[in-house]
């Protein structure tokens, strides 16, 4: 059997209206996380990246 995904909490959650500013995942994708099949949180991880990514660079430009 494949290696199951990580989950990518770093147990430092702060939501932010819908979407943790510490992993990227909305509050949905959390509350899912479980149940998720290995595909679902492969996708789910991937999108968290991305929104990380957007976040970094967002707060890069306020600074």
């Amino acid at each position: 059997m494949a290696k199951d995904i990580d989950n990518p909490c770093v147990s430092l959650c702060q939501l932010n209206s819908e979407l943790c500013v510490s992993c990227g995942r909305t509050r949905e994708e959390i509350r899912k996380w479980r149940g998720m099949k290995r595909p679902e949180k492969m996708a789910t991880v991937q999108r968290a990246a991305t929104r990380m990514k957007a976040i970094a660079k967002k707060n890069a430009k306020q600074r």
